[in-house]
């Protein structure tokens, strides 16, 4: 399982579309995407004060783009997803608290 963090408001805009699209796929290139072990750090250094966020668990053997596990800043190794986010493949949608 992997998981991507976003606002609820921006999941609800695309409650619609067979495709979730992050605003990192346009001045990015990808969707960010975490492993487990990441979410909690992930959320501690981008998340901070920002409400009503959601956690998408994700299953990436249903992905139909291209997964790729790339060095970060922090040496750490995260999961990049090269094109949108087939909803099929969100097997969890969690509130974060």
């Amino acid at each position: 399982m992997i998981f991507h963090i976003t606002t609820r408001a921006d999941w609800q805009k695309q409650a619609n579309e067979a495709d979730y699209e992050a605003d990192s796929l346009a001045t990015e290139g990808f969707i960010h995407l975490s492993t487990e072990a990441q979410v909690a750090g992930v959320l501690e250094r981008y998340y901070q004060g920002i409400p009503d966020l959601l956690l998408l668990h994700i299953d990436p053997n249903k992905l139909t783009h291209d997964l790729r596990y790339e060095r970060a800043t922090n040496n750490e190794h995260f999961p990049h997803l090269y094109g949108t986010l087939n909803k099929d493949a969100v097997v969890k949608v969690e509130d974060i608290r």
